[in-house]
This record gives C-alpha cells, structure tokens and sequence, in this order.
C-alpha cells in the first residue's frame, strides 16, 4: 500500500528524498515534528517503501494508553496474570514482528516503560506479563513525538539512552504554516477524497487566500478537518467568502480578513461585512478608534457615517471636530494617518516590519499606505 505525501515545496520534495534513503535501512528511525503535521503518514510511507512493506505496520499511540496498560498492551500478557486477564493476549510487539512498529507519542511514554522498551530494542526479545518465556521478536522501530526530546532528557523525564536508540535516523516534519504554497494543493486532495456523488468542493481566490494565510496550529490535521467539514456542509459547491459560515472556519484564520479585497456585488459585501463582525475583536477604545480610523479612510467618498460618533472618536483621540474645519472626515484621517505613519516611521529610523509593529498594522498594508502617501523610508 503506497502513503502519498502530498506537496510540492522544496521542504516537503527534500522529506521525499530523505524517506526514500533510509527506507530500505532495516535501523531505528526517530520522526519529529508538530501535532498534526503528517508523522504517522510519514511513518507508513517508510515502512511503504521498506523491505517490510508487505508485513505488519503496527501504531501504538504511547501519549493515549493508560500507564497501568501501556506494559499489557506492548509486551503481551498470560491468562490470569492481573485481575481482568481472562485470556492470553498478544502484545503490540509480537504483532509487529517481521514487520514495523510505528511508537507515536514516545516522548509521553513513561520512564518505567522506557527501561522495558530500551531492554527489547536491545535483546530483540520480549516477555509477556506473567511469563517467563523469551519471545524471539525482529521489528524495525519508528517512533515520533511533538517533544524536544533532549529537553526532556535534561529535564529527567526522558532516558538518554533509549533517545541515542531510537535516533539512529532522525526525521523532522516542518510545520504546515512554513510550507503554506502547498495548502491549495492540500486543501484539492482532501476535497477530492471527500467528494460525493456531486464534484468535490473548490474555493475561490478569496476563501483560498484566507485559508492560506492563515497559520494553522493544528497543521494538516486541521486544515484536513475544515476541508471535511465544508465539503459535508456544501457539497459539491465553488465557495467563496460569502457562501460560508464564519463559524464553519478556525476562528484564528477570520484575523486576517481585513487585509482582503471584499467581493463585489451588494450580496457579496453583505455577507464579507458579516464575516468581519463574527470576528472576535478587541473592543477597547485604542483598537477601536485604530478600526474605526482605517476602515474610515478605506471607506467611498459617499460612505454615511454616524456624525455624533465621529465627534467622539475624534476628540477623544485629541483632534478637534473636522466640522470646524470644514473639513471632510475622509480628508481629516487620511491626514491624521500620514501623520502617524510620518511619525512611526521617524521613530523607527525607517524600518517598515518595526513601524508595522508600533502601529499593529499588517506590514503589506503599511506599505501600500507609504506609496499612497509618498512618504520617504530611510
């Protein structure tokens, strides 16, 4: 059975390579990386293109198992040697004999059951809970943890000798946000895998352009859910950031909503609007007033706006009423931001990323801001 990696980044055609090299290496192999970022996957696909690829590939997930059943699920155990043990049972390493066990979690395993595991890795033999019978095992090992496993060493909480066991061939699995050119691709091959009777969903540049700018902490597990979940909700449908639910999307991806080109059309900019105000903002009067400030300048000539609240907003950011002026708000803040902006700029001796930072802004945005104004950048 083949385990498809999917992705065309430089980062995930050198993981190709390197799984192709050591998979025919019959030596431990230790697979690092974040929760959700494909370790299993990266697991089976050795075991896939290994001599053993057509024996057993046995997981045991070590973070998920009870402690006081970790030992009876791994080593096996006799007929009536715990309360409960009703019958002989085969461990998990028995069942991969010939063949790989795939350790995921090793990091959470604890250190009691290190010394056993680091004692079978050692003499390749294993003794089931109430036996004395040695049982002749050959299995290759493939752990995988989301720890720093030499933390943990110096921390007491992991052996350094199981870890020097175990790493024999180190792998590490980058995270989905460094590698963000292959979520579209991502995003196809679970659509397709998904579909029903109908085509299987696809997004349109907008609802792609958030997904990809977003950062992901779940990595390929949860862009794997989202995909699952719009694909039951809307089956067989193009989608764009008007057809969807803004609950149906991770919460931390609708951040950066602001930084996009609302669709055209009333509908469209109804429900963009929409999306925005799901959005989980923060409501003190600094954010606010920035808000309001932006999207005021962002805003048509014709836009209506509530005069009293702009009175407010304007006098408590220190500026005096722009009907006094005869001036247009629109003209008034696009002058209050050149200001700003001048002013940041100064402050930061030109360095747009640290200026972005002063001002909470959106490093793009700040530079669109710096052509519109022609303002000078040391």
């Amino acid at each position: 059975m083949q385990h498809t990696i999917i992705g065309s980044s430089d980062k995930t055609r050198r993981l190709q390579q390197l799984i192709d090299s050591i998979a025919p290496a019959d030596v431990s192999v230790l697979v690092t990386g974040e929760s959700g970022c494909g370790k299993e996957l990266v697991a089976q696909a050795i075991h896939g293109r290994s001599e053993r690829r057509h024996r057993p590939f046995i997981a045991v997930n070590c973070g998920a198992i009870p402690a006081d059943l970790l030992e009876s699920q791994l080593f096996g155990h006799k007929k009536g040697a715990f309360t409960g043990a009703i019958a002989d049972h085969r461990g998990k390493l028995q069942e991969a004999d010939t063949g790989t066990l795939f350790l995921d979690e090793i990091g959470d395993m604890p250190l009691s059951m290190q010394v056993k595991l680091l004692r079978v890795l050692q003499e390749r033999n294993v003794t089931p809970i109430g036996s004395n019978q040695l049982i002749d095992i050959d299995i290759r090992v493939v752990a995988a943890t989301h720890r720093n496993l030499e933390d943990e060493i110096a921390a007491g909480r992991f052996r350094a000798d199981l870890f020097y066991r175990l790493n024999v061939l180190p792998v590490q699995v980058v995270p989905l946000r460094d590698r963000r050119s292959e979520i579209p691709e991502l995003i196809a091959h679970f659509a397709e895998g998904l579909k029903s009777a109908a085509q299987p969903i696809t997004l349109a540049p907008g609802l792609s352009s958030l997904l990809q700018a977003y950062d992901w902490p779940g990595n390929v597990r949860e862009l794997s859910n989202t995909v699952h979940r719009l694909s039951v909700l809307y089956p067989g449908q193009r989608l764009d950031l008007c057809d969807v639910d803004a609950t149906m999307l991770p919460p931390g991806a609708l951040e950066g909503l602001s930084e996009l080109p609302p669709p055209s059309g009333d509908d469209g900019a109804d429900a963009f609007k929409g999306l925005i105000e799901a959005e989980q903002v923060d409501t003190s009067s600094d954010v606010a007033a920035q808000k309001f400030l932006q999207d005021s300048v962002d805003a048509p000539e014709n836009s209506q706006v509530d005069e009293e609240f702009e009175s407010i907003v304007m006098l408590a950011q220190g500026y005096e009423d722009f009907r006094a002026r005869g001036q247009s708000l629109k003209g008034m803040l696009s002058e209050i931001e050149q200001d700003l902006i001048a002013r940041a700029l100064e402050e930061t001796g030109g360095n747009v990323s640290r200026c972005a930072k002063l001002l909470k802004m959106q490093r793009t945005t700040l530079i669109e801001r710096i052509k519109k104004y022609e303002l000078r950048v040391a």
